[in-house]
């Protein structure tokens, strides 16, 4: 497959190899060096024309030489100019070394540096790299930068932050705006990352593009390109039952909205069919609410044997309102081993929290047939000892969560992952923050069992949904509720 640019994400690690692969291919990596740093230099000058003084903060690896001739460029644009370095400048190697050869002028140490007002600060610390703690020295800085309120300009990504994780380490700077090369990396999507680092620009340093594919991982941005193979688009020969039957469960009479919800997302996602399956006290509840969905009885599991028999109920949603844990783990198991597919959502996730064992032997396929969407307390019930490694980013957690049962796991969030035990994985940064709002996670789940209805596999059902969800929110806009939400979904 060949990856558009803005889906593409590299790890530093892999951004490392890149850089690596494009020095043995000949490229001179100096030449890149030089040609970063003064892409640096030309964002600061046209977003801050009116700086009083450029202060660039310079490390002691590849991203401090980076700020040298960004330095030296801003020097030789007519810009007062203060350079600051961290640790001693004459133990750079490499490039970096060069770079501080190269720069006319003289650097201090950052702990001299006072903050005044009209500087721009050009932080050239850290960037994507970074794996520990910053020092109490550059903890400071940050905080004193941040005090005066001055505008960041960040180099590959704001110092401070893991730039796999988009965790902070210790401290990090908020930037206004933040330059990265060749791709975007996990930290710029991942929260607290995402929020840190300002208005981000990609630039292209002359990396010949089929280098950076062949480094790209199995992690992406989540977007049509993962999806639009599988997708079918209707045809004039259809009827509902091709285009899908979704089945919901319905909660007991007081607690039928959420699955009503779940139920209408899924129509409006383009399921051909759309039941909601509730027990008989909610029926007349659920009746005097549907329209174009239909209202099915279905109480205990042999209600759920008798509705099996039907061969074209192949999709399901289950655990929105649905209450009973017990009766939730005994639909969702009897599902499993009727070769069912399944979205499982809310109470149906909390229902398996001592018994994921159970579960994953119930959809235990070569192909994934299973979709959980936990939120983090759900996932934390689900996985306990995966949500509580501290080593592992979110993304690394969803994999973990996937492999671990074997199915797909939609790790809900404003920075949504998409994870599958195959070890593909996507990123949502479309999903807005007007979706934090009861029953958008019911909402979710109807769409992405519509999608899985009408053909798509797990993975990119999934995917899909999740964008579409967030597609949903932003055409609704402020004051969103989960009925807008739903009646605002539109299919693929």
């Amino acid at each position: 497959m060949i990856l558009a640019k803005h889906s593409l994400l590299l790890t530093p690690a892999a951004m490392a190899r890149v850089d690596a692969a494009a020095a043995a291919n000949g490229q001179d990596s100096y030449d890149l060096m030089r040609r970063a740093g003064e892409a640096v230099a030309a964002t600061a000058l046209r977003h801050f024309p009116g700086a009083l003084r450029f202060v660039v903060l310079c490390g002691p690896g590849n991203n401090g030489g980076d700020g040298y001739i960004c330095g030296d460029a801003l020097r030789r644009a007519g810009a007062d100019l203060v350079v600051c370095h961290l640790g001693d400048p004459s133990s750079l190697k490499g490039d970096a070394a060069r770079a501080r050869e190269n720069f006319a002028g003289l650097s201090t140490d950052i702990a001299t540096y006072t903050p005044m007002p009209g500087d721009v600060v050009i932080d050239a610390l850290f960037g994507a790299g970074l794996t520990r703690d910053v020092a109490p020295v550059v903890a400071a800085c940050i905080q004193a930068v941040a005090d005066a309120r001055l505008p960041v300009v960040a180099v590959d990504l704001p110092s401070g932050l893991d730039g796999a994780t988009g965790q902070v380490r210790g401290a990090a700077f908020r930037a206004t705006h933040t330059v990265t090369f060749m791709a975007r990396k996990p930290g710029h999507l991942l929260l607290p990352g995402r929020d840190l680092c300002g208005r981000l620009e990609v630039f292209d340093i002359g990396i010949p593009w089929r280098l950076v594919t062949a480094e790209a991982g199995s992690l992406r941005v989540n977007g049509p390109e993962t999806w639009k193979a599988g997708h079918r688009n209707l045809e004039t020969s259809d009827h509902k039952y091709r285009r899908g039957h979704l089945t919901v469960f319905s909660g007991p009479e007081a607690a039928t909205g959420a699955a009503r919800l779940s139920a209408m997302a899924g129509l409006k996602a383009g399921a051909g069919l759309v039941t909601l399956a509730s027990p008989g006290a909610a029926m007349a509840t659920n009746a005097a609410h549907l329209t174009a969905i239909m209202l099915a009885a279905l109480e205990e599991e042999a209600d759920l044997e008798t509705y099996l028999q039907d061969g074209r109920r192949q999709t399901f949603v289950l655990g929105p309102g649905f209450g009973d844990h017990t009766k939730a783990r005994n639909f969702a198991i009897r599902l499993g081993n009727a070769d069912r597919r399944l979205v499982l959502d809310a109470d149906g996730i909390t229902a398996f929290r001592e018994y994921r064992g159970l579960l994953a032997a119930a959809f235990a396929d070569q192909s994934p047939r299973l979709i959980v969407t936990p939120h983090e307390g759900e996932f934390a019930r689900l996985f306990p000892e995966i949500a509580t490694d501290e080593t592992l980013g979110k993304p690394a957690k969803a994999l973990a969560a996937a492999a671990a049962l074997g199915s797909v796991v939609v790790y809900k969030g404003a920075d949504t992952v998409i994870a599958s035990p195959d070890g593909r994985a996507a990123i949502e940064e479309e999903a807005p923050p007007t979706l934090a709002t009861a029953g958008s996670g019911d909402v979710l789940a109807g769409i992405i069992g519509a999608l899985l209805a009408q053909g798509l596999p797990a993975f990119e059902a999934a995917c899909a949904g999740v964008h579409l969800h967030g597609k949903a929110a932003l055409r609704v806009g402020a004051g969103l509720t989960a009925e807008d939400l739903a009646n605002a979904v539109l299919p693929l």
